[in-house]
């Protein structure tokens, strides 16, 4: 076995942003996974499954501020591994401070970098020296609004398809604005512009996924023409990445409340991806925040 023929992920990323969770996934999907490898080991290891003769084809390795000094070694322990033909992913974990603080009370764990108290410097600090992998992270998710089980879903989706039916695995998420945008996008599509069922009182209370919102939307002929446009569009482009070797692509799709009108277009493009054969999933981030009493749009 090459060295090309093993597929290494890296995970790493704030203290209590769901590693382990993430570790626990992919060993469900097969990988062999190390936690808290010292980062002058990475490459030892890497040879070690090359000569485990395909046994070991899949691994994972989570490298965090548990290592104390050494894991400021992490990001030359990565070039390294380059130097010498392997090629890694890495997965980088986040949250916001206020969900990190309330996750650290809940469990009443002390944060490495504060072991006397003072958990939000501690977790302000982490993410001032993490800010360099970050920047070379791979993909990155925000686990502030993901349960344990959400999140396990999630790295199953990005890194698990190793038998998928085709070369490239596809999300599409629809989303509010006000609510954010999700940090793991690489395609994204503002359809604001579009009508707002919102303001008609009988389709205020559904979502984009009824057929009375969808044919308000797609009766308008300038929606007609954007989602013609935008799939011939997906049409062409994503054959590129499938040659450029992208394994999964995630499409943003955002109107101001995410319930109405970017979700009719989320499952519009989860319709096309589907009926070209692409492994897709369509996820509504924010359209059961709205029903459930938000009124703003």
């Amino acid at each position: 076995m090459s060295s090309k023929q093993v597929r290494l992920l890296v995970i790493t990323g704030l203290s209590g942003a769901g590693k382990t969770q993430a570790m626990q996934s992919l060993e469900d999907q097969g990988f062999f996974c190390v936690d808290n490898l010292p980062p002058s080991l990475i490459l030892k290891f890497a040879e070690l499954c090359v000569q485990s003769q395909g046994k070991v084809s899949r691994a994972a390795i989570v490298c965090d501020l548990r290592g104390g000094e050494f894991f400021t070694s992490l990001a030359e322990a990565l070039e390294d591994l380059q130097r010498s033909g392997f090629q890694y992913e890495m997965l980088f974990l986040e949250a916001s401070d206020e969900i990190l603080v309330g996750r650290y009370k809940e469990s009443r764990r002390r944060h490495p970098l504060s072991p006397s108290g003072g958990i939000l410097e501690g977790i302000q600090m982490e993410r001032q020296k993490l800010t360099e992998l970050r920047g070379i992270a791979h993909k990155i998710i925000d686990t502030s609004n993901l349960s344990s089980q959400q999140l396990r879903h999630q790295v199953a989706e990005l890194f698990g398809n190793e038998h998928a039916s085709g070369p490239l695995t596809v999300s599409v998420v629809s989303f509010g604005y006000k609510y954010g945008i999700p940090l793991d996008v690489d395609l994204l599509i503002d359809v604001r512009f579009l009508p707002n069922p919102f303001y008609i009182s009988e389709l205020r209370p559904l979502t984009g996924e009824h057929p009375q919102v969808q044919n308000y939307i797609f009766s308008n002929s300038l929606a007609q023409e954007f989602i013609e446009k935008y799939l011939d569009l997906l049409e062409y482009i994503l054959p590129h990445y499938v040659e450029e070797g992208k394994r999964h692509l995630v499409i943003g799709v955002g109107c101001t409340g995410g319930q109405h009108r970017s979700v009719a277009i989320a499952e519009r493009i989860g319709i096309f991806l589907k009926e070209h054969h692409y492994t897709m999933s369509v996820n509504h981030r924010d359209a059961a925040r709205n029903r459930k009493g938000d009124r703003t749009k």
